[in-house]
């Protein structure tokens, strides 16, 4: 028996030590988003003569789901074959150079051995928030062409830079718009009239602090945030208007000028991949001043935050209403849902009783608020975190039909 077990334990080593070795590369990954399964390919070669057989298990970074079940791989003899495997994001956010590989187990040709390698292979991979909804785009167009159903579209003349016409020049028109060489050939004054531009400044701005972090349904106040200024950047870019980004809470993390097209929607992205929020309390005054110092042209600035009451909430207040008049500010609160429900109770116990008027004296502190904000002549939207996105694109919609921009 002992002789059996040394020959045994001999087999068991001489087949682990013939057990292929392996090179494994990835292949460049596609956008990924929250909510939509991806799909990554490995690259798997066998440089040897002999089939070999691996027990895989993977460690992805936390976002991609972290450590995977094992599985078996199977590469013929001097190939390369290729493993499409899925990847279901779990949040948004970037890794770079983040933790990544395998732990491979190399089965020798007896099926006796193995012989374990770790294979790194770090990931560089971005997660974006959840990609605009087709259906609540296509819904709000349809509500608009209902609405203007009728409605005959006129251009209107202005201070713009798209020319229109030409027309005889009479007195009061502005002499840099005279075109002399219409002049020269008509023999009579000539002067350019333009059609007022329709392209406006749509700057995101997005308060990351401590009122951000609370949840609702399990779901960070901010990623609600996020989806509803990535609709509304969808939009802008539809209706040929430049977008532009700043997020903020003790200070400023990001900021990317307005930019127009798929550069500048690309651009907002980005920032909207790996913002997160900070159990901070958020530097209103630094914010505002930053931001008057880097974006001086009229832009529709919609800022995504929250409020408490009137006293917490004076900063925010004071700092919103200084954009006037040189910018549109619209600023987007979330309700809160339980607040709600909790308001509307009838109480049965002592409890209720109390709990139920902690929440109406809180909704009207924040009514007070919210008040003295379209008081400052701020466009407020409040609403619920679901009905965010749908909500300010409306209502930017709206603004851009009226031409309040």
């Amino acid at each position: 028996m002992l002789l059996a077990d040394v020959m045994l334990l001999l087999l068991v080593w001489l087949d682990a030590t013939l057990a292929q070795t392996v090179l494994v590369t990835r292949e460049p990954l596609s956008a990924l988003s929250v909510g939509h399964p991806g799909e990554v390919t490995y690259r798997w070669t066998n440089p040897a003569s002999r089939r070999a057989r691996l027990q895989v298990r993977e460690v992805r970074p936390d976002i991609l789901g972290g450590a995977q079940p094992p599985r078996a791989v199977r590469i013929p003899p001097r190939s390369v074959t290729p493993e499409r495997v899925p990847v279901i994001p779990r949040r948004r956010g970037r890794e770079t150079g983040g933790a990544g590989g395998f732990v491979l187990d190399s089965i020798g040709p007896l099926g006796l051995g193995r012989h374990r390698v770790r294979v790194p292979l770090p990931w560089d991979v971005v997660v974006y928030p959840p990609l605009v909804s087709v259906r609540l785009r296509a819904s709000v167009a349809e509500a608009l062409r209902r609405r203007d159903a009728g409605i005959k579209p006129i251009r209107r003349l202005g201070e713009g830079r798209l020319f229109e016409s030409l027309r005889e020049w009479v007195p009061g028109d502005d002499l840099r718009h005279i075109d002399w060489k219409a002049t020269a050939r008509r023999a009579k004054v000539i002067t350019r009239q333009y059609e007022a531009e329709r392209r406006q400044q749509v700057l995101l701005v997005l308060d990351t602090g401590r009122l951000m972090t609370a949840e609702v349904a399990g779901v960070a106040r901010l990623d609600f945030a996020v989806q509803a200024a990535l609709e509304l950047a969808y939009a802008a870019a539809q209706h040929d208007d430049n977008v532009g980004i700043m997020t903020f809470a003790d200070g400023v993390q990001h900021f990317v000028a307005p930019e127009r097209g798929r550069g500048g929607v690309r651009r907002v992205l980005d920032v909207l991949a790996e913002v997160q929020p900070k159990l901070v309390e958020p530097d209103y005054p630094g914010a505002f001043r930053y931001l008057a110092a880097r974006n001086r042209k009229r832009a529709l600035t919609v800022l995504f935050t929250d409020v408490i009451d009137r006293f917490a909430s004076d900063a925010l207040v004071a700092n919103v209403a200084t954009l006037r008049p040189r910018h549109l500010p619209l600023a987007v609160t979330l309700r809160n849902p339980e607040l709600d429900a909790a308001a509307a109770v009838r109480p049965t116990t002592s409890r209720d009783a109390f709990r139920k008027a902690a929440a109406e004296e809180l909704l009207h502190a924040r009514d007070e608020a919210l008040g003295h904000m379209r008081r400052a002549g701020v466009i407020v939207i409040d609403v619920t975190p679901e009905r965010a996105a749908q909500a300010v694109v409306t209502k930017y919609l709206d603004l851009k039909r009226r031409g309040t921009l």
